[in-house]
């Protein structure tokens, strides 16, 4: 794919001696290959840390007692932190050098798993959670900006590719495993797959990926530093509880209101630094900015369509949590390939064009399942759907990472990845926040008939989702069956809803590349 950025003078190859050189450029093919092993085993145990877990909930809940509250603090604890602290954690490996934010971020996220094994309360599970993701943070973005920086202009888009692929089926992995483990041990081996993961990047990590660092200009951007961390993580807190507590909530209402203000501060200073954290004026690049709406809204719809359709097959097929893992596995494995050769695709048809299809198949493919999906039928009826949309997913992926890495020099790599992972993780809180709430409503309008004669706290623990209706067929004895069949058909009609608005989602974004390259073309002449 063509670099949106003009071409730069190619920098000496690197040594195994630290580098004080712009770039890193790596000259041995094999340790190239090498240091790519590295930086995707760490990218998949961040990811497979918080899809992994997901299906451990209710066996933490009967084993800690813990709250539906504290659940929800578990998985979203990492997940804030991640996110929250992306940003400046990326700046600071470009400043002070990868590798050692690499090593340190993978040593903190191994110790708080290795931990989380042994917890016997809630609380301390949550803390440890909020350490892991201040390791993820560490660790995320550092990966994507090795990549960048390792590997020579000629191989740096098919390297981001097959990066990309494996961010994009870490979640299903990782669910696939953790889901294997819960059906044979107990949920504590669940901590194994990203500890061990991580252990074998931290390994490849110390003995082949080069120390690389930026020459340092001017201070680093500590006012930019905190506001967008502020910004993102009240943003993330208040779009992940919205669904929860409510959009009136005091806690809901607080984490957004301190997030936009904190990212209007962030605006101001950014435009006011000589040396900023990121120079928000690089959204003016077309290339960037289309890259990132098409990211956010692949995440968005991805994360969303990975938590709906585990419900639609444990919930209304009755599918084994390893089986339903087993079903995302054809998504993955389209996904993975097209990730990697959508940058050679890109080369020969175009960058926005290529975007265009893939966001075009990714909405074809959400449509398909919103409208196949049939109880009958079962996974055959949504299995068309989601090999479509795993073919959208990967020619979308790779090209829209690609566009945001190369509009920003090489000396801001770091934070050109944490943008990359900033905007995945503000997709997924958006996605499921948004996507979900419209399934719940409608799940709640199309079992109400149904509930109108059950007692009040049965009814509304009917009402609050299909898994509260299945616990609650469970004690009818024979008599649940007619609420079961009723609670899985007002589930298909929230699933279609939730899904049709995630397809024109997916079709305005293609709309929007469209627009944005005929802009583009327009100008030029």
């Amino acid at each position: 794919m063509t670099d949106p950025r003009a071409p730069e003078p190619e920098a000496p190859p690197a040594g195994e001696d630290d580098l004080q050189l712009p770039t890193g450029v790596v000259d041995d093919p094999r340790r190239r290959m090498l240091i790519l092993a590295a930086m995707c085993s760490a990218l998949v145990a961040v990811i497979a840390s918080v899809s992994g877990l997901n299906v451990a909930l209710q066996a933490l809940a009967a084993d800690l007692e813990a709250t539906q509250n504290q659940l929800l603090w578990i998985v979203n604890g990492y997940t804030l932190t991640l996110a929250a602290l992306l940003m400046p954690i990326g700046a600071i490996g470009d400043r002070w050098g990868r590798k050692i934010v690499l090593v340190a971020g993978l040593t903190v996220f191994m110790a708080a798993n290795a931990a989380s094994a042994f917890v016997n309360s809630p609380e301390a599970l949550i803390a440890l959670r909020v350490l892991a993701g201040a390791g993820a943070a560490m660790i995320m973005p550092v990966t994507l900006s090795v990549i960048t920086t390792s590997f020579p202009a000629s191989e740096r888009a098919r390297a981001i590719g097959i990066w990309a692929g494996f961010a994009g089926t870490g979640g299903i992995l990782g669910l696939f495993a953790s889901a294997a483990i819960i059906d044979n041990t107990t949920w504590p081996w669940i901590f194994t797959v990203p500890l061990a993961l991580a252990g074998a990047s931290f390994a490849l990590t110390l003995a082949y990926v080069p120390r690389s660092r930026e020459a340092a200009a001017g201070r680093f951007d500590i006012l930019g530093s905190v506001t967008s961390a502020l910004a993102i993580g009240g943003l993330v807190l208040g779009i992940q509880e919205g669904p929860e507590r409510g959009w009136t909530d005091p806690l809901t209402m607080s984490g957004l209101i301190v997030g936009v203000v904190a990212l209007v501060l962030f605006v101001v200073i950014e435009l006011k630094q000589d040396h900023p954290l990121l120079d928000v004026r690089v959204f003016r690049v077309r290339a960037l900015t289309t890259g990132s709406v098409n990211l956010f809204v692949v995440f968005a719809l991805m994360f969303t369509l990975f938590l709906v359709l585990i419900q639609f097959f444990q919930a209304a097929l009755g599918y084994s949590a390893l089986r339903s893992a087993a079903a995302l596995l054809p998504m993955a494995a389209i996904m993975m390939p097209l990730s990697a050769t959508a940058p050679t695709i890109a080369d020969r048809l175009g960058y926005n064009r290529v975007l265009i299809l893939g966001m075009t198949l990714l909405s074809a493919g959400i449509a398909l399942i919103a409208i196949l999906a049939d109880l009958d039928t079962g996974y055959l009826s949504v299995l068309p759907g989601i090999m479509v949309l795993g073919s959208g997913v990967g020619l979308s992926m790779s090209p829209s990472t690609t566009a945001i890495t190369s509009a920003l020099p090489d000396e801001k790599q770091g934070v050109a990845s944490a943008l990359n992972d900033t905007v995945r993780e503000l997709g997924g809180a958006v996605g499921i926040a948004l996507l979900g709430s419209i399934l719940n409503a409608q799940y709640r309008t199309s079992v109400s008939d149904t509930t109108t004669s059950l007692p009040p706290e049965v009814a509304e623990r009917v009402e609050q989702g299909i898994g509260g209706a299945l616990a609650t067929a469970a004690q009818l004895g024979p008599d649940g069956q007619a609420l079961l069949d009723s609670a899985r058909l007002a589930f298909l009609d929230g699933l279609e809803s939730a899904l049709l608005v995630g397809a024109v989602v997916a079709a305005s974004a293609a709309v929007f590349t469209a627009f944005q390259a005929r802009s583009a073309r327009t100008t030029q002449q």
